[in-house]
């Protein structure tokens, strides 16, 4: 939710507005779907990576708005709390060799962003979730001052209507989480990576039932965020935190099925207009503000409207896989978003898990036997759930093969499916052998980046270390490895 708010407050009549054209904006959706003449041209890829800021003592560094102004540059963002930040790289195609030149590029921002951060006595750290917060962070006034962010918590408060609870065990028992929060702080401390494909519009409803089948497998092979507050919970703790820290309703209103704003989805889809109005007709408005853009009359001049407020709307509800509309160039698209993997451990393992869902969408798509058609979207659902829990360890249902773990599922079936796909892209021999090498020894190592922390702080528990002590210690060579850029299956445990 990236535009422009200028208000914290709302009346009846913004929100009746707010609807009222929320619903032109998808009639004339529906219109530019049915008539517009999209291009035939070469599809872009993006992507976002959240940043966590510590300080020496690796503990969160509030000063994310001073680091911002230090680095000033364009392709870095606030985020919701003072200890994020946000890179936006620019969109590229992905033929040759663009996501190799991309590794160089994102290293070359890191290392210029990072020096100037260390200015300020400041690192970066690209994890799914910083291990050594504590709640003494995890307060309203760690929410960054940009009006949108404080309207964004005043409004989800207000629909709440009591305290944000965050209620997370782990497999142990005695591993738990369980607190109130008076702000939306909590989902500053999901960190993730956000992969973006431009999409003809005609083939969006394959692209994201397919992507949706993919979900557990990303985060089997992706997970990067085991630790919160303290307590060893689920390989991807990120999701259910996300899920909880973003949820509106009451616990009346979840008993009587009321979706959340954090949302799988309930069903397979046939275009990008099924999900936009799943939006308009089961979630309320968070933020009503509308313009004097007259999305029909915007067809008749231009060609294709802008939709401001169908935008807006849904930018404020998180699906895991998202539609995008976008209007800002010369002509409009419609793109996936993927938002399924946290950030981190290192440059090279981000790269290599957006090449292997690149290249395995592509074959998927293109495959007559539509995989979406032979699991339910419950088991797609469920999949994913297993996988952020148990990470590499859990049991995935997929079509033809039964219940497998992440790891074998890539290596005997995956693995080549993605690399034809990366052939058809038309990416070069040499990156898809860089990258979904990458993948294939995570695979046979069983090394993931939950993974390797989980080991890492027991290693240092056995030593006689406290857990806080662990988590310090275990961040720390978290940090070291992932600067050095060698992928997350080489990484050493602490001896």
């Amino acid at each position: 939710m990236g535009q422009v708010v200028d208000r914290t407050t709302f009346t009846r009549r913004d929100r009746q507005r707010y609807r009222i054209k929320v619903q032109r904006c998808l009639d004339s959706f529906e219109d530019l779907l049915r008539s517009y003449p999209f291009p035939d041209t070469e599809p872009m890829t993006g992507m976002e990576i959240e940043f966590n800021l510590v300080d020496p003592k690796l503990a969160p560094s509030l000063n994310g708005h001073d680091v911002l102004e230090t680095i000033n540059r364009g392709e870095w963002q606030s985020e919701l709390g003072r200890w994020n930040l946000e890179l936006n790289l620019p969109p590229r195609p992905l033929p040759g060799d663009q996501w190799r030149q991309l590794e160089h590029e994102l290293l070359d921002l890191l290392a210029g962003a990072g020096a100037k951060a260390g200015d300020l006595h400041t690192q970066l750290a690209m994890i799914g979730i910083l291990p050594t917060l504590d709640v003494g962070h995890m307060v309203g006034e760690a929410i960054s001052p940009e009006e949108r962010y404080h309207a964004l918590n005043d409004q989800m408060l207000n629909a709440r209507g009591e305290p944000i609870r965050v209620d997370i065990s782990g497999c142990d028992p005695d591993e738990r989480v369980n607190a109130d929060f008076e702000s939306i702080i909590p989902e500053a401390a999901c960190t993730s990576m956000q992969l973006h494909l431009q999409v003809a519009p005609s083939e969006f409803g394959r692209y994201w039932n397919a992507a949706q089948c993919l979900a557990g497998v990303q985060l089997g092979l992706g997970a990067n965020s085991p630790f919160l507050l303290g307590s060893q919970l689920w390989a991807e703790t990120r999701v259910p935190l996300f899920e909880q820290s973003c949820d509106v309703r009451t616990p009346e209103l979840h008993n009587q099925g009321v979706r959340p704003r954090v949302w799988f989805g309930e069903r397979w889809i046939d275009s990008a207009l099924d999900l936009f109005s799943e939006n308009a007709r089961y979630f309320p408005a968070l933020m009503p503000l509308t313009t004097d853009i007259d999305p029909v009359a915007q067809m008749r001049e231009q060609g294709f409207p802008e939709l401001p407020e169908l935008t807006l709307h849904n930018g404020t509800i998180w699906r895991w896989n998202r539609p995008i509309y976008d209007s800002t160039g010369r002509t409009p698209h419609v793109r996936l978003e993927n938002r399924v993997l946290p950030a981190g451990p290192t440059t090279v393992d981000m790269v290599a898990n957006a090449l292997f869902f690149y290249g395995l969408l592509r074959t998927l798509v293109e495959s007559d036997e539509e995989l979406w058609r032979s699991v339910s979207f419950e088991a797609a659902r469920e999949n994913f759930r297993t996988a952020a829990r148990h990470g590499m360890n859990a049991p995935l249902y997929w079509p033809g093969t039964g219940w497998v773990r992440p790891d074998e599922l890539t290596l005997r079936k995956l693995l080549p499916l993605a690399h034809e796909g990366l052939a058809r892209w038309g990416v070069s021999s040499a990156v898809c052998d860089r990258y979904l090498t990458v993948i294939e020894r995570r695979c046979v190592t069983r090394q993931t980046g939950a993974s390797w922390q989980i080991d890492a702080v027991a290693a240092l528990e056995e030593r006689g270390a406290d857990r806080l002590s662990a988590l310090h210690g275990m961040l720390e060579r978290y940090l070291c490895q992932s600067a050095a850029n060698q992928p997350v299956h080489s990484w050493e445990l602490p001896s």
